[in-house]
């Protein structure tokens, strides 16, 4: 089927100069709306919201031809506030993505830079998350778990799985196979630089892929570490998932889990996503996810369902409207992702009218 709406894995290609040997691309993802949240630090609130459904990218792509079938790449993708103009995180530029590197046909590619690691590439631009489909960063996990505490995270617990590539890993080499069979591999390393201590604010990251027609099936590790007030902390995520689709339907199967070293913290989430393209203009999609933490976040767990209903106004540009609910254990407080201020009691919603595009 035709995955063209949801997937900024897959963004549109529009080439603002090209030769024969090469080319450089400009590309990006608009998404802006209205969402009201049922119940953020104790009351109800309407706000403007943007960067939802798909995130707000601007993204350079380009490509050399080298010959025989190699050619060297770079990429550099910034993300922004729509409602400000102002790059993030921090106001800077191509935090996202920012890498240089070979691709050959024969024999894989081999990048340098700031880099998602293979839970991203793996699983979500492997069609696995039920989040590409519906409602975008709200899908992504976050929950009861604060005593997460992770590194540089603003919630302790904000997109606790990396999927929403909220943490690329700096300074890294990354090399990714090509399909043999079906069946292909990556394998990544990020250098701390810090003198004496190789190790240091290092990271890695692995994947393995298996595509065959409408299935697919794939796997990924992480692993980082941060100093935090002196101290050595690792963070290890893991995660597998499959997707399927037959017809004008797609299902989806995830699971992640985290774990913080340094405080012994731990949560996993099982998820189960779908999609419905009920006509070329009409698209339906939804997930269920169940996430639980280990007694060092108080075992606490929480249900978290969402849904999406896209009218596509043209092949780019879509309107939509979503939902999402999630449900803790009594004296937990819901935290459903990008909602920066947990609720006060163990329910949140939110309701959300949108409209993206791309170019």
């Amino acid at each position: 089927m035709e995955m063209k709406t949801f997937c900024f894995a897959a963004s549109l290609l529009f080439a603002c100069h090209a030769n024969a040997q090469g080319s450089v691309t400009l590309t990006g993802l608009l998404d802006g709306g209205v969402s009201y949240v049922s119940n953020e630090g104790g009351s109800h609130v309407v706000k403007f919201d943007d960067g939802i459904a798909v995130p707000n990218l601007l993204r350079f792509l380009g490509k050399e031809d080298l010959g025989g079938g190699t050619r060297a790449i770079f990429d550099l993708t910034s993300q922004f506030e729509l409602g400000s103009g102002t790059f993030m995180p921090g106001g800077s530029l191509f935090t996202r993505n920012a890498f240089v590197g070979l691709d050959d046909d024969h024999f894989g590619k081999l990048t340098f830079g700031n880099q998602y690691d293979f839970l991203i590439d793996s699983l979500f631009f492997g069609l696995d998350d039920g989040a590409i489909y519906a409602q975008g960063v709200y899908d992504f996990r976050n929950g009861p778990f604060a005593k997460l505490a992770l590194p540089n995270n603003p919630t302790g617990a904000f997109d606790w799985d990396g999927m929403a590539g909220s943490r690329p890993i700096h300074s890294s080499v990354k090399y990714a196979s090509p399909s043999f069979g079906g069946f292909s591999a990556g394998a990544m390393y990020g250098f701390g630089g810090v003198a004496g201590s190789f190790g240091s604010e290092s990271g890695m990251s692995f994947g393995l892929n298996y595509v065959h027609g409408a299935f697919g099936a794939n796997a990924a590790y992480t692993q980082t570490k941060t100093a935090v007030a002196g101290v050595q902390d690792s963070v290890r995520n893991w995660g597998f998932g499959a997707h399927y689709g037959f017809g004008p339907v797609t299902v989806t199967g995830l699971y992640t889990a985290v774990r913080n070293e340094l405080n012994g913290a731990a949560v996993w989430q099982a998820e189960l996503g779908g999609l419905w393209q009920i006509a070329p203009e009409w698209a339906l999609s939804g997930t269920y996810m169940y996430m639980k933490g280990n007694k060092v976040v108080d075992n606490n767990h929480a249900h978290q369902l969402s849904a999406m209903l896209s009218y596509f106004l043209s092949k780019r540009t879509s309107v939509y409207v979503a939902s999402v609910y999630q449900r803790t254990n009594e004296g937990a407080m819901a935290q459903i992702n990008d909602v920066m201020v947990a609720s006060s009691g163990p329910s949140q919603f939110i309701g959300r009218i949108g409209l993206q595009t791309r170019f």
